[in-house]
This record gives C-alpha cells, sequence and structure tokens, in this order.
C-alpha cells in the first residue's frame, strides 16, 4: 500500500488542512481578541504547527515513491525562497514567538 493510499493518512491530512483553513479564518480578527484570546489563538496554532512537522517527518521517513516526492516538491517550492522545510517551521515558530512577546508587553 502506498504512503497516500492509507485512509489514517489522507483522514490526518484532512483534518490538518481543515484546522488551518479555520485557524487562518480566526486569524484574520485576531487583531479584535482580548488578551486571552491571543493566547488561545496563538496556542492553537503552536499545536497545528506541530502536528503538521510531525506530518511531514513521516513524509521523510517513508520509503515510498510518492511521499519522498512531496518532500522534494516541498523542498523546491521553498527554495525558490532560498529556505528549507526546517526553516520555515523556525520562521512560523519566531512569528508566534513575537506574537506572544507583544501580548505580554502590552499587557492587554
Amino acid at each position: 500500500m502506498g504512503f497516500f493510499d492509507s485512509e489514517i493518512i489522507q483522514q490526518e491530512a484532512m483534518q490538518l488542512f481543515q484546522d488551518y483553513q479555520s485557524l487562518m479564518e480566526l486569524g484574520s480578527s485576531y487583531g479584535k481578541f482580548d488578551r486571552e484570546g491571543k493566547k488561545m489563538y496563538i496556542a492553537q496554532m503552536e499545536s497545528m504547527m506541530e502536528r503538521y512537522h510531525i506530518f511531514m517527518k513521516r513524509f521523510e521517513l517513508s520509503e515510498d515513491f510518492m511521499a519522498k516526492m512531496t518532500v522534494e516538491q516541498l523542498k523546491t517550492q521553498l527554495g525558490q525562497f532560498g529556505m528549507t522545510p526546517d526553516m520555515m517551521f523556525q520562521q512560523m515558530q519566531q512569528t508566534l514567538d513575537r506574537m506572544k512577546a507583544e501580548i505580554e508587553a502590552k499587557g492587554d
């Protein structure tokens, strides 16, 4: 069975995509959130990013040809911006860390 033939992989990919879409929609109102709402949003983003990172590691560790091609496509796409997948995750975490620091600094 191929990597993408797994029902578990398909469900997890769909759930990640749906969660990401929901958080992006919710994020459009981030500026209107109170302090606790902002903290909850950041925590949800961190959780989603951790899940995504683990999901991508599964691709990297898989022996499946299509999984390997997916990783290579991501590396190629990110490489056009001078980035690697690890750099992408680091940058996302830095953004969330800045958001947390801003909440703490403002105290609102």
